[in-house]
């Protein structure tokens, strides 16, 4: 299929123009304000299907709302008509369209010539009144407002909140691409005249505003938020894209003796705590036992022997220690069950690196690590 994108530079444009080329879709014929005006007519003549994204919003005058959304809307279809070409044209429209204001007016004209068009031609019409729509490359500092508070507070700068209580009605980026790509492919979720994005996200301001400067924590605290929510997960990924570009990495305490390293990486809420142990050749770790707390290791660099020896003194094996050989050369997860006490020895020549989860995060209150030698006195 070829493919005709009007406002192809524009935060849905860039998003659907890359996930289409990555679904395969290779045709794609890109318009935005700086093409040349004459490829308009080219493109309409040939094209199968178009994504009519372009338009204004924020204009320096109001009459602006008629130029981008009303008359280049009668222009593209009259190039179509020109050709003679019946193709089903989908419309980015605004839940505005549904208000008495100069911008939702220009948007109910843009749909109404859109459907005179598709009646016309007895073709489909896809039109979307999208709510505010959230994720990567969008601008900051312009209509967005999740846009700018993400861009502000991953650089540390005031936002200012009027009202903590408004409702915001939100879809995000790649919800809106997948349903776009669903409508190219005659999939459109649709209730009567309009197409809708399925997943929509209605969240008070202030709980948005709250969950940004959650995100901005975990620096910190080696903390993620809950990622089984599906919009803090999307929002979490939306605040990542806007860090700024000397600002990906962030150091980590490193606990560091003579017998290595001990460092966390990663702590979650339901998922538990992450972390890196390096140990030096010939040293022994751990020689420790947990009720509840279990945990996994996994060695990544160097060899070494992980053993065990069952607290359960009834047991008919108690006293036998179990032996696990490690090494980075075949990876291999180590599960480490409760109730037997346990140690790691590095038996190389160089430092033997290990990725270590726990099922919880560490509590020096409630530690649930209990010192005993693995091997029997």
């Amino acid at each position: 299929m070829k493919i005709l994108l009007t406002g192809a530079k524009g935060f849905v444009g860039k998003n659907l123009s890359l996930e289409l080329k990555n679904r395969g879709y290779t045709d794609l014929y890109l318009y935005d304000l700086d093409s040349d005006p004459s490829v308009l007519s080219d493109y309409c003549r040939d094209c199968d299907f178009v994504f009519h994204l372009a338009g204004v919003n924020r204009p320096k005058q109001v009459s602006e709302f008629k130029t981008g959304n009303v008359d280049f809307t009668a222009k593209l279809l009259a190039c179509l008509d020109a050709h003679r070409n019946p193709c089903p044209v989908m419309l980015s429209s605004s839940s505005q369209a549904a208000l008495d204001n100069p911008y939702g007016l220009s948007k109910q004209e843009g749909e109404k010539l859109v459907r005179v068009h598709a009646e016309k031609h007895q073709t489909q019409a896809y039109i979307y009144r999208f709510p505010n729509i959230f994720g990567k490359w969008c601008r900051p500092n312009y209509n967005s407002a999740v846009a700018t508070f993400c861009y502000n507070i991953s650089r540390n700068i005031d936002i200012q909140v009027n009202d903590r209580e408004v409702i915001m009605n939100l879809v995000y980026i790649d919800d809106v691409v997948d349903e776009l790509i669903e409508a190219l492919e005659q999939r459109e979720h649709r209730n009567g005249d309009f197409c809708f994005v399925p997943a929509v996200y209605n969240r008070r301001l202030g709980d948005i505003v709250d969950l940004l400067y959650l995100f901005r924590s975990p620096r910190r605290e080696r903390s993620l938020p809950d990622m089984s929510d599906a919009f803090t997960k999307k929002l979490y990924a939306t605040y990542l894209s806007y860090l700024p570009k000397d600002g990906f990495s962030y150091p980590l305490s490193m606990h560091i003796d003579e017998r290595g390293s001990f460092t966390e990486f990663i702590r979650t809420p339901t998922r538990g705590q992450f972390s890196v142990n390096i140990t030096k050749p010939g040293i022994t770790k751990g020689n420790h036992w947990h009720h509840t707390k279990n945990e996994k290791f996994l060695v990544v660099s160097g060899k070494g022997v992980i053993r065990f020896r069952n607290m359960d003194a009834g047991d008919e094996a108690a006293g036998e220690i179990i032996s696990y050989y490690v090494s980075g050369e075949k990876l291999e997860v180590v599960d480490i069950p409760v109730g037997y006490t346990h140690n790691i020895e590095n038996l190389g020549d160089t430092d033997m690196v290990t990725f270590m989860w726990s099922n919880e995060i560490f509590d020096p209150i409630h530690p649930d690590t209990y010192f005993e030698e693995v091997k029997n006195s």
